[in-house]
């Protein structure tokens, strides 16, 4: 007989597959351990948007939280390893930077030491700032190891994420979920029930008549967002005024020679290429702004560029740059796409469900459903977005390209907060990120340096530091660095002694 003070959540029911149905499937099973009946809706009939996935290095902890071996996972998935991001022909043809994962070199006196780098550049130094991070002298080589955990060694200065093949990824947590009680139900969703004294969604109906009830519906339907937003009606916040790419098409091809450890993201005319290198194959896709490039030009230019021979017809996906007003709506929560969308320039979208259940489990509700709880969600949620959001428009901004798309994102007004910390770096190289930002000051850094924005005048502390011999530690710490990655294997190598694909 049911207890009718017992409020705790009874039955869970996520909405769509993929990456993110799957992610939240597994960690809600973990989390809940067996007391709580899961249930994920989806049908083979509507397709997932993965083709290839780069992710950050965030992405570490949820595979560990979950218990998964990183050898078994990677094998399992194609999966590669990743240093950071190369960005080439961003601010003008012919220009290259690379964004890191982990650290620049360490300090060496009061000042950061990306100001006396600044200052030798002012004097004639050719160096750039990518050599002084352990994670590009290591890509530059094609080398990867695990860091070391001993904080002391120069290794231990590099961060690292995967590629991996997406559909792979949600078939290894699908049997990690079913294996901890999560049930599949394989079906369309026709219709969505609501209370009629409250709102909240009480159950969902499929294409055959059945009926699933639930306390907790989690939506991972994609863009569609079938349940927070064609139930619900929360609305989008629409960011193509900053973000005005809204198409992509995307294509696999043949593994060449290289097995670079990091993700290439390539300017176009009108947007960007990515290329995101699997073990199997390579993950490619052309995203761009469909006023300025048909959809046949942007097939072509992604086939021109490709590193193999292509595995299919490219296929276009159709998206908007924005995120959702609500992500938390009485008693559904949206996860993944169906939260939001950010184009996948700094390799956000798996994050983002990652945070988005992180915060999930932190606000764990009970069947009341306290709206506070909503509230906090939706509130670091959206500061979230806004702050990603921030850092692409970053790319599209300060830059140099005549193209009529850069033309106009070059020109176009920005965000205050973004603006902000621009501004900053232009006055004195100085960088103003928030404590709980998703990137960071080495990010940043790496982004506003790649991007050529730089100081107007030096720190004002540099001068009166008096005599430090910056050029002479700066060519230290590259010899230092040069000597680490050459004790490091190639990447092929290390994947085939410890992580060899093994895909059925």
């Amino acid at each position: 007989m049911n207890d009718p003070t017992e409020r705790r959540i009874r039955r869970i029911v996520i909405v769509g597959g993929g990456s993110a149905g799957w992610m939240s499937a597994a960690a809600l099973a973990n989390a809940t351990n067996g007391n709580c009946h899961i249930e994920l809706v989806e049908s083979a009939a509507i397709g997932t948007v993965g083709v290839g996935e780069a992710t950050i290095p965030p992405i570490k902890q949820f595979n560990q939280q979950l218990g998964l071996d990183e050898n078994a996972f990677a094998a399992g998935t194609g999966g590669t390893f990743k240093l950071g991001i190369e960005f080439v022909d961003w601010t003008r043809p012919g220009q290259r930077y690379f964004h890191p994962f982990g650290q620049f070199a360490p300090d060496f006196d009061t000042l950061p030491f990306h100001q006396y780098w600044l200052r030798e550049r002012s004097r004639g130094s050719p160096v750039p700032l990518q050599e002084y991070a352990m994670a590009w002298v290591a890509a530059r080589a094609g080398r990867f190891d695990r860091p070391p955990a001993d904080r002391r060694l120069v290794l231990s200065s590099f961060d690292y994420a995967y590629h991996f093949d997406a559909a792979l990824y949600a078939r290894h947590l699908r049997r990690y979920a079913e294996q901890r009680g999560v049930a599949r139900t394989e079906g369309e969703v026709v219709d969505v029930r609501l209370r009629g004294e409250d709102g909240f969604i009480e159950s969902l109906v499929l294409k055959d008549g059945r009926r699933i009830d639930g306390d907790l519906f989690v939506d991972c339907s994609g863009f569609r967002g079938l349940l927070i937003e064609g139930a619900l009606g929360v609305g989008l916040a629409d960011w193509r005024e900053w973000l005005p790419c809204d198409r992509a098409v995307t294509v696999g091809c043949t593994v060449g020679t290289e097995l670079p450890p990091y993700t290439r993201s390539t300017a176009r005319p009108a947007g960007w290429q990515w290329r995101i290198p699997l073990q199997h194959r390579t993950g490619n896709g052309h995203v761009y702004c469909s006023e300025f490039m048909s959809e046949d030009e942007a097939a072509t230019t992604l086939l021109a560029h490709l590193d193999g021979e292509p595995l299919g017809a490219p296929r276009l996906i159709k998206f908007t740059a924005g995120a959702r007003r609500q992500f938390w709506s009485r008693n559904c929560v949206a996860i993944g796409l169906a939260a939001g969308f950010l184009e996948p320039l700094e390799s956000t979208a798996i994050h983002m469900v990652q945070s988005g259940l992180t915060r999930l489990l932190a606000l764990f509700p009970d069947r009341d459903f306290d709206p506070l709880l909503a509230r906090e969600y939706n509130r670091i949620t959206r500061a979230e977005y806004e702050r990603i959001r921030d850092f692409l428009i970053l790319h599209y901004h300060a830059q140099q390209r005549e193209e009529p798309l850069w033309r106009h994102t070059r020109g176009m007004r920005i965000p205050p907060e973004l603006q902000y910390k621009i501004d900053h770096f232009r006055c004195h190289g100085g960088i103003v990120a928030e404590p709980f930002e998703l990137f960071q000051n080495s990010n940043w850094l790496a982004v506003l340096v790649g991007q050529e924005v730089w100081p107007e005048r030096p720190h004002g502390l540099l001068e009166l530091r008096g005599v430090v011999d910056a050029a002479r530690r700066l060519a230290g710490i590259r010899e230092v660095l040069e000597k680490a990655a050459g004790s490091l294997p190639t990447h092929r190598r290390y994947i085939e002694q410890h992580c060899r694909a093994k895909i059925s």
